[in-house]
């Protein structure tokens, strides 16, 4: 069982949280018909219904603080199942009244430039104590500890979400931590996002520049009683060791420094409190420490410089264990993802200083890691260390600690690799929101790179929870017009800044393909996830984004204005990315008719189908003035690239079967032309081989795939890259950095191409929302022996895999409890077939022996 899209239900942000739950059954004719939910071993609730994922809290609203226990089991015509486990929820502070702390600010220590500051509180209990709950946020980052041990296991919480309207915080059960007593909290205190540098300008103490701290433990006692300790003006502040801290600096530490007694008078921060109702519970999983590698490597550099490979590209940052350390010595870790002509490659990072610095004091050995950044690196520079060996060294990964739920494998060992490249990407950058990047001084929730992502992204990882979170930011930041910021959160505002281009400062920005979040993110979670809540809350999101792009049109097209179209088209040069051969105006009006389509769809499934007759309308008037505006008598559209045949086959632009053919045949004969090499950017590159697919032409799409050449998906893997990088030539094949001012080895937004191959490749693909219905078509390839798909689905895992072998294609389908299959065999003339959960499995001709 499950609790909304929560592993962990402690503290969970509803007190009606939806449940889903899984199911094991051998009989292929069992299907659930009711179910029944008790809760707290009393209470129970029969509801005949085969629904099973996300189903309504069948019980009275739980109040703030309510622990609930509950169970599920189900029904079949053959009769009842067992009783499931009992799962355990307990409600945060549902409402603003729920809190008595005040937020509280250090009035002497924590300066913008100083060292930072460890708040201290201390609570005197009395005997008897039966559970203890600790709720606390902050502005900056902050790690607790209570009575010398640490709570939690949290990475820079409460995270980053639009602070002015929604402000995380943490539900922690400590009741293990607590005794008899006086009991000491503490917090530590950084910069983060609120404080810290964002963006590339150099602007930093972009949400304020006061630290804040905000905790309230509850404890709970055998005779009933509870006691409520806040945080308040009799609170305490004190300086640390850490010297400086910031995610894109890094951060220096002074080990010599030992902290005294807490003395520093707080300051209480009213304005702070004025909207309490901005607190908001987690709905995804937390950041945490996700895996720790070791050193592959340590040499010394041409300019003697000590060089260190951990022979992946990640996220985090660097534990060094020093031995016989003398007081004062000075260590210097720098991190970056390549090297160039043997050195380690910093200017793709800009103001991005990624360095951790450390003042030892004397000691035998000191294990050295920093608490308040994080870098994206594969490769460090490690200076003041005289003797290094790789064992002394251990890279420390971080992201939000996301289920995995997704794998691909086939014959071909690069594109094997392409695809972990994918899923690295994806744990590198979905770090509390969905960035563009982990490493440069940007690191921004652009909207563009995730619309065209989250499908792959939701197939890899379970994202409901976290998108959702990211999606509620959305809708905050989404201005009154309707108009969707460029990043989420939004850190370009409206007003002029030194260093930000004038193109990002806008009251009004509105840019295809980047706006269209707001309608597909949900879409895509409803098709994955079967949440009809995410669409019902993000909906009046995705209208008002529909009706303020229609209300920029001209006769039904979207033109003029700014755009950035098909960013990143390979035949852009390195300093122009927006220079595509694709019109801008045609990305837009293409944009424009699938947004419109998604809402319409949306308002149907919600019961507005009055909206959704009005949507289909718009979608029906704008597919024709594109054709009227951009496509010729003969199918041929303006621009003539790759990504505007993709964008007409993908979304259906083209009312005529004789131009959809021609468009076919054009966009197959373009990709022929250029050797197969991509020439899409972010708009086309995750539509390219579906349309080719669809108009007849999956063996192009195929060879397009497994290109080697620059610019192609593979050409990356045979540079040794272990990321997906940004641009299709961040590093050029003579072993150089692009020029481009814009570099990053880690981006994941031209890995989209994934989810192609896990529908087509593969073949597992959802067909119907949840996979309450999967479809299942592998298109083998002459090129492929063999290939398969694993995703474990909200009824359970679904796998798809097939080889090629002595003129036969044998196909294995694993089908999850609660949906059913359609089963497509590559055997001309043979009806598809319906199959329900279980295991079953095919043998016929290898469909490429016949061509």
């Amino acid at each position: 069982m499950r609790f909304e899209h929560r592993d962990d239900a402690l503290g969970i942000g509803t007190a009606s949280p939806r449940l889903s739950w899984r199911v094991r059954a051998t009989d292929p004719a069992w299907r659930q018909t009711t179910y029944e939910v008790e809760l707290n071993g009393a209470t129970v609730v029969r509801i005949e219904s085969a629904e099973q994922i996300l189903v309504p809290w069948p019980f009275d609203p739980l109040p703030s603080r309510t622990r609930a226990r509950v169970r599920v089991r189900v029904a079949s015509d053959a009769g009842w199942s067992g009783w499931s486990e009992a799962v355990d929820a307990e409600t945060g502070l549902l409402r603003p009244d729920d809190w008595t702390a005040r937020f509280i600010s250090p009035h002497t220590h924590g300066a913008l430039d100083a060292p930072a500051p460890e708040l201290v509180g201390r609570a005197v209990l009395r005997a008897g104590v039966v559970s203890a709950r600790l709720h606390a946020t902050a502005h900056g980052v902050y790690t607790a500890s209570l009575n010398g041990t640490r709570v939690g296991d949290e990475v820079l919480a409460p995270g980053w979400t639009s602070y002015h309207h929604r402000l995380r915080y943490q539900t922690h059960d400590v009741t293990a931590l607590l005794h008899e007593g006086t009991n000491t909290l503490s917090f530590l205190l950084g910069n983060g996002w609120y404080r810290g540098h964002l963006g590339w300008w150099g602007a930093r103490a972009r949400y304020g520049d006061r630290l804040a701290l905000f905790a309230q433990l509850e404890v709970r006692y055998e005779d009933g009683s509870v006691e409520v300790f806040g945080t308040d003006e009799e609170w305490r502040a004190r300086d640390t060791g850490i010297v400086s801290n910031d995610l894109y600096g890094g951060q220096r530490t002074d080990l010599r420094f030992t902290p005294g007694e807490a003395t520093g008078p707080v300051d209480v921060l009213p304005d702070a409190e004025a909207d309490l109702i901005r607190l908001v519970a987690p709905e995804g999983p937390p950041v945490r420490v996700t895996e720790v590698l070791p050193a592959l490597r340590v040499w010394s550099s041409p300019s003697g410089r000590t060089l260190v490979d951990f022979g992946q590209n990640v996220v985090g940052w660097i534990r060094l264990r020093v031995r016989k350390a003398a007081a004062g010595r000075e260590i210097v870790v720098r991190h970056a993802e390549v090297l160039e002509d043997g050195e380690l490659c910093t200017r793709p990072l800009g103001r991005a200083e990624a360095a951790d610095t450390y003042l030892l004091a004397e000691a035998e050995e000191t294990l050295l890691e920093p608490s308040l950044t994080y870098h994206g690196f594969r490769y460090a520079e490690i200076g003041g260390v005289p003797e290094l060996a790789a064992g002394d060294l251990q890279a420390v990964i971080v992201g939000s600690d996301l289920s995995r739920t997704g794998w691909f494998s086939c014959s071909d060992p690069d594109l094997t690799r392409l695809h972990e490249n994918v899923v690295w990407s994806t744990r590198g950058n979905f770090l509390d929101v969905p960035t563009d990047c982990p490493q440069r001084a940007e690191r921004l929730g652009w909207t563009g790179d995730i619309q065209v992502f989250s499908p792959t992204a939701s197939f890899l990882f379970d994202t409901a929870g976290f998108l959702s979170s990211w999606l509620a930011d959305l809708a905050a930041e989404q201005h009154l017009d309707g108009s969707v910021p460029f990043v989420v959160p939004d850190v370009f505002g409206a007003e002029p800044a030194e260093g930000v281009p004038g193109f990002l400062i806008t009251p009004s920005p509105a840019a295809a393909a980047w706006g269209d979040a707001a309608a597909v993110v949900p879409w895509v979670l409803y098709e994955r996830y079967g949440d009809t809540g995410i669409i019902e809350r993000q909906y009046v999101s995705a209208r008002a984004w529909v009706d303020k792009i229609a209300s920029l049109t001209t006769d039904e097209v979207w033109a003029g204005g700014f755009q950035f179209g098909d960013w990143l088209d390979p035949a852009a040069p390195p300093d122009n990315p927006f220079a595509a051969r694709t019109p801008a105006d045609v990305v837009a009006t293409a944009c424009l008719v699938r947004c419109a389509r998604i809402v319409a769809t949306m308002a149907a499934v919600l019961g507005r189908f009055e909206e959704a007759g009005q949507y289909d309308a718009l979608a029906s008037g704008t597919r024709e003035a594109f054709a009227r505006a951009f496509v010729d008598d003969s199918g041929r559209i303006a621009g003539d690239s790759p990504t505007a045949y993709a964008m007409a086959l993908r979304w259906d632009l083209l009312s005529r079967a004789d131009q959809r053919k021609a468009a076919g045949s054009r966009l197959a004969d373009l990709v022929r032309a250029s050797g197969y090499r991509i020439a899409t950017g972010f708009v086309g590159t995750p539509l390219i081989t579906d349309a080719l697919t669809a108009a007849g032409h999956s063996d192009v799409a195929h060879r397009l795939l497994l290109e080697r050449e620059c610019p192609s998906w593979l050409y990356a893997v045979t540079m040794g890259a272990t990321t997906v990088w940004e641009r299709w030539d961040s590093m050029l094949p003579d072993g150089t950095v692009n020029p481009g001012s814009m570099t990053s080895f880690n981006h994941y937004a031209l890995g989209a191409v994934a989810d192609w191959m896990h529908r087509t490749v593969a073949g597992l693909a959802p067909g119907a929302p949840g996979y309450r219905e999967i479809v299942v078509r592998p298109l083998p390839n002459r090129s492929l022996t063999h290939a398969g798909a694993r995703h474990l689905t909200p009824y359970g895992e679904a796998s798809v895999s097939w080889r090629r072998d002595g003129g036969r294609f044998h196909l294995e389908v694993v089908v999850p409890v609660g949906s059913q299959a359609t089963v497509h065999l590559p055997e001309e003339g043979r009806a598809p077939l319906i199959v329900t959960h279980g295991e079953h499995s095919w043998t016929t001709e290898d469909p490429c022996a016949r061509r």
